[in-house]
């Protein structure tokens, strides 16, 4: 159970802060006593006295503020040297960052705006410090001394209490408010992601740069420990949003305990609700009745008026302004394979991530296994933060390399491998119809869906595509359970092989996405491409499915009870494989009954290893009328040409010619990838549809291959006699005897 929360904890105020609240009263002591009416001579009515107060604003501001005009930048008076005293310095309010604006008193023009009274930091969240935004110097005629908080004062506190800055991630949305060199100069990196502020939360780009440098600038710290200021304007809610996506990628917590930490160490943490509520959605999880968003701190509740008595707008995107955000009327349209999922990464990462994926798959170009590994002990520094839950080192212990200094964000990339690694099949003619003779085979259903490779860290799950791009999707994937219970871990650098689909419902017609793994190349870093197919296949259900569902049926078990399956943006499952003795059922009752398209068949080598890229021994059968080839189509000069790859380079395909069945004009295909069908009796190519998913056509051997699968023309009639003749073959009769039996047992 998680216990009850208070976020509603009043911001402690700085020791170095003076207090300048009772020279406020005083000095507008006399206005209050000329706006109070001690003579009534009858009863207003509620109307009017609303409509007398309106106006007795309005005169007040204007007598305050004669010139309505814009608001220029302040000119030191001439006579500024002759006052001596601490509050007759005047200040420029106008030049601050937005927040809670108070009128001006009458001596000294000293202004309050919600920056100055707002805290300047808070407590370390291991080694991230939350704060509001500093000022350059250049700002010292709007702050008083006492409420001046520059780089030279953020050093100087941080020093003070024993940490040495080495990062700062500015999250404003706006450069105007320090010089960047001002860092740099102290040895300070300075990392810059513009975040919009008001009616809208960072982008899930941003929070993914940010969880990145943090976790890089920590990793890479190896004898002294140094620490990362991150700040907006105010360092509530922008900041508090960041640090708590952080908290979810790198330590086993729920949303509701990030955000306690986060609340304690900043209070009152973050008083947005739609950030909060944008934190629960995103993480897939329902919001405790007990989480109450905290109120809007005094230092920035608005209260000045415009010169009509009515407020100012909560100004809190640094003076820029933002688009007004729009009412919700998202309908869900319908879903196609070429719809983009997930969110981009920043280059760095994707460079590391695919060098792991080349080091898994035994290719040249990957680094060491153990400099990818996840963060070490020495990295998690919020783990002597308290005893929440940080107690449980063990959960680290296999993601620590033997150096205990190893990190995915320690590999060196080395750019170039941008190459897909994912295993090919080639298309099954008479001569390699022959393998299913040769080595005992299992077959299943060929989906028409999108290619992706998945790769699975405690940072989230990643999409790879066919142009080897990584992008982000936020999925659980639980490890297998021990003795005591359920799982404490989540997988870490687990690779899958496999393709997403479009299911419709028969009944309801409603569309649900299905990730269908059919093979595992990792799992939790450790490589196993050179297990037998059947191994892998085993494992992917044991150590990858069973402990999904297992934890979804007994979620309230959970160490996150309030997870939610269904708010994932796809469903995940184990793709089937049958024995070749069940071909004629799989293509006559079962394809037919799919809640998705297939346009064939695929031949699995049993005992095979992964085979990265082309494996010749991995066949694919395809229905007469869908075998294809993707071609690059170019219009040049009103001709229509088709382009292959050989050995890297465009190879024009003389004397091949494509129509397209719609009526849209064929230049709009220029520069795409074009998936096409041979049709014999016209010899001619005719275009089934775009590839978005691709960046490059077929190579020249891959056409040559399906040509001649073409031509063999091995029909599903065919297909089936073949294997009927196969499946007698006494490796095949023993060993599918002693299949269906251990099926058989397994079912009862």
């Amino acid at each position: 159970m998680i216990a009850s929360m208070d976020l509603n904890a009043s911001p402690q105020p700085e020791d170095d802060e003076d207090t300048f609240e009772s020279h406020y009263e005083e000095d507008n002591e006399p206005e209050r006593h000329i706006d109070q009416i001690s003579h009534v001579e009858r009863v207003e009515t509620a109307v009017e006295l609303l409509r007398r107060e309106r106006e007795e604003r309005r005169q007040r501001l204007k007598r305050e503020r004669p010139d309505e005009g814009p608001m220029h930048a302040y000119q030191r008076p001439v006579d500024d040297h002759m006052h001596q005293t601490k509050y007759q310095k005047s200040y420029d309010r106008h030049k601050l960052p937005p927040g809670k604006m108070a009128p001006p008193a009458e001596v000294g023009n000293l202004s309050m705006t919600g920056w100055l009274d707002c805290p300047a930091f808070g407590q370390d969240i291991g080694c991230i410090i939350p704060s509001k935004v500093p000022l350059g110097e250049a700002f010292n005629d709007s702050v008083v001394p006492g409420k001046r908080y520059s780089y030279r004062q953020v050093i100087h506190q941080q020093r003070v209490l024993g940490r040495k800055l080495g990062l700062v991630i500015d999250l404003t949305n706006t450069s105007r408010y320090y010089q960047v060199s001002d860092w740099k100069k102290e040895g300070i990196k300075h990392v810059k992601i513009l975040c919009k502020g008001r009616d809208s939360v960072p982008g899930n780009e941003a929070v993914n740069q940010f969880v990145y440098e943090v976790s890089q600038f920590l990793a890479r710290q190896k004898h002294s420990k140094k620490y990362i200021l991150v700040h907006c304007t105010h360092g509530h809610n922008r900041t508090g949003y960041m640090i708590v996506h952080y908290l979810m990628r790198s330590l086993p917590m729920s949303v509701t305990q990030a955000i306690k930490i986060f609340s304690e160490a900043r209070p009152p943490g973050i008083y947005k609700p739609e950030y909060i509520d944008a934190l629960y959605t995103f993480y897939h999880e329902r919001k405790p009745e007990m989480v109450v968003c905290p109120p809007t701190p005094e230092w920035k509740r608005v209260s000045e008026l415009d010169l009509n008595g009515d407020a100012m707008p909560d100004e809190d995107d640094d003076g820029i302004p933002t688009s007004p955000l729009l009412e919700n009327h998202e309908t869900e349209g319908v879903m196609t394979n070429d719809d983009i999922l997930g969110d981009s990464i920043p280059s760095e990462q994707q460079d590391a991530l695919r060098q792991f994926c080349y080091q898994a798959l035994k290719l040249a170009g990957g680094v060491k296994m153990a400099s990818l590994i996840g963060f070490p002990t020495s990295a998690l520094c919020i783990l002597s933060h308290g005893d929440l839950i940080f107690t449980r080192s063990v959960m680290y212990s296999c993601f620590t390399g033997p150096d205990s200094s190893t990190c995915l964000a320690l590999a060196t990339p080395v750019r170039g491998n941008t190459q897909f690694p994912g295993s090919h099949p080639v298309s099954l003619n008479r001569e390699n119809l022959q393998l299913l003779r040769q080595r005992y085979y299992y077959a299943t259903w060929k989906a028409d869906g999108t290619r992706y490779m998945m790769l699975i860290t405690m940072d989230g799950c990643f999409l790879i595509d066919r142009t080897f791009t990584f992008r982000r999707v936020q999925m659980r994937f639980p490890c297998k359970q021990t003795a005591e219970g359920l799982a404490e871990k989540t997988h870490h650098f687990t690779l899958l092989d496999g393709e997403m689909i479009i299911d419709t419902l028969p009944d309801s017609q409603k569309q649900e996405r299905r990730y269908l793994i059919y093979d595992m190349m990792a799992i939790n870093q450790v490589s196993v491409t050179e297990r037998p197919f059947y191994e892998r296949w085993k494992m992917l259900e044991k150590e990858v499915i069973e402990p999904r569902n297992y934890e979804r049926q007994h979620l309230y078990q959970s160490r996150n009870p309030y997870y939610r399956y269904d708010m994932e943006p796809f469903r995940v499952r184990r793709k089937d494989f049958w024995l070749l003795s069940t071909v004629t059922k799989l293509l006559k009752e079962f394809i037919p009954r799919l809640s998705h398209d297939a346009d064939g068949l695929v031949f699995q080598g049993w005992d095979d290893p992964y085979v990265p890229r082309t494996h010749e021994g991995l066949l694919k059968w395809k229905y007469a009328n869908m075998n294809s080839v993707d071609f690059l189509f170019e219009m040049v000069d009103q001709r229509q040409l088709l382009f292959l790859h050989e050995r890297g380079k465009k190879k024009l395909m003389e004397g091949n010619r494509v129509v397209f069945t719609d009526d849209t004009d064929p230049s709009s295909y220029s520069g795409k990838i074009i998936e096409c069908s041979w049709v014999s009796e016209e010899e001619v190519w005719v275009c089934m549809r775009t590839r978005t998913d691709k960046v490059t056509p077929n190579d020249f051997n891959t056409y040559k291959k399906v040509m001649r699968s073409i031509r063999d023309n091995i029909t599903e009639e065919i297909l089936l006699n073949e294997i009927n003749e196969i499946i007698l073959l006494p490796m095949y009769a023993d060993r599918i005897r002693n299949d269906s039996k251990a099926n058989a047992v397994r079912r009862r």
